[in-house]
């Protein structure tokens, strides 16, 4: 594990305005986040060697990508601490931000504030053309499954260098507890393989689409030749350079313009992938996605952790930790989140205003 030097225990002094399109209609709140400290690589570490201006296009670098939004920003600044934490080499790792174009002020603020609590991070945000994308999104069984934002991860290969060729993608609302570069390193096999992700070959794939879908012989077609099953888009490896070659997001393009014209889904941005992806896909251990801790997508209850052992936390479904922890409702594993809250408290907030 990184060292880190404890001394870097000062407060960030950017306040941040919470707001969303998408997922909030709440009045505007005012958020103070702490400074991270700062994590070393261990000696075992590669260099990174760039011909560039910057590290952006390293090879030897472990490329991560998340989207970043005001809404879900408490959830990011937690994910983006628990991946530099628990990294053997956290100075190799470069995040690459995804957050909506419509929103360029809101951009700015969160560069600020990924500046202010991660002085040393190395990252670049991307604008993404949310505006373009919304007309192709059809209403869901939840209202935040529908922000454009969510179908950002279908555009990645657009949106970062050609030069980066796999990553790493993560969702806003989880946490690991192991290194980053274990799950990076999976091996994505043959060159028909593009991405690699935990499967759950138990849940009923089937009720990922509608009657309708399955109903008509040309579609229900579409998984011949394939044992597909469920997996998680929060959590994928994706070789970019193969998704390029293949232009997969015209893929999933396509079906979303199907969709607009006959409903074969309900679930938002992922049966998209399914229909692409599923039973295409490289496995990783269930360790690295133990998902759904926000229960389901209607009522958010607690959920136990699935047996085994745990490289990653994901709290997918409606509840958030940072959510029931301030309503004080928390669930019995949210615990496990609350260390990497990097939130100031209006309590410790007075004393730093004090000193």
């Amino acid at each position: 594990m990184a060292s880190f030097t404890p001394s870097f225990t000062f407060f960030s002094s950017i306040f941040l305005l919470l707001f969303s399109t998408c997922t909030s209609t709440s009045p505007l709140a005012s958020q103070l986040f702490k400074e991270a400290p700062k994590f070393y690589n261990s000696h075992t570490c590669a260099t990174i060697n760039s011909h560039h201006a910057n590290d952006t296009c390293s090879a030897e670098a472990v490329h991560v990508a998340m989207t970043l939004d005001v809404a879900y920003l408490r959830g990011s600044m937690a994910a983006i601490l628990s991946v530099l934490q628990h990294s053997s080499c956290p100075e190799n790792i470069i995040f690459h931000f995804v957050s909506a174009a419509s929103k360029p002020s809101s951009a700015t603020i969160l560069n600020k504030t990924l500046i202010t609590s991660f002085p040393y991070l190395k990252f670049k945000i991307y604008p993404f053309d949310d505006g373009a994308v919304a007309g192709l999104i059809s209403t869901s069984i939840r209202s935040a499954l529908d922000c454009p934002l969510n179908y950002a991860r279908s555009y990645l290969a657009n949106l970062l260098p050609s030069c980066v060729t796999k990553i790493v993608y993560l969702d806003s609302d989880l946490v690991l507890v192991d290194d980053i570069a274990k799950l990076a390193a999976t091996p994505l096999g043959s060159d028909d393989i593009v991405l690699a992700a935990p499967e759950y070959c138990t849940a009923n794939f089937s009720a990922y689409f509608t009657p309708s879908f399955w109903s008509n012989p040309s579609l229900s077609a579409t998984f011949a030749g394939r044992r597909p099953c469920y997996f998680n888009t929060g959590v994928m490896v994706i070789d970019l350079a193969r998704w390029r070659a293949r232009d997969y997001t015209m893929r999933i393009q396509e079906w979303m313009e199907l969709q607009k014209r006959m409903r074969i889904y309900e679930l938002g941005s992922l049966p998209p992938f399914l229909l692409v992806f599923a039973g295409r896909i490289a496995p990783v251990d269930h360790r690295w996605n133990q998902h759904g801790l926000g229960g389901d997508n209607f009522r958010g209850l607690c959920r136990d952790l699935h047996p085994g052992p745990v490289s990653l936390l994901h709290w997918s479904g409606k509840g958030k930790p940072w959510a029931r922890l301030d309503a004080n409702r928390p669930c019995p594993l949210d615990a496990l989140w609350a260390p990497y809250d990097l939130l100031q408290t209006p309590f410790a907030l007075g004393a730093y205003l004090t000193s």
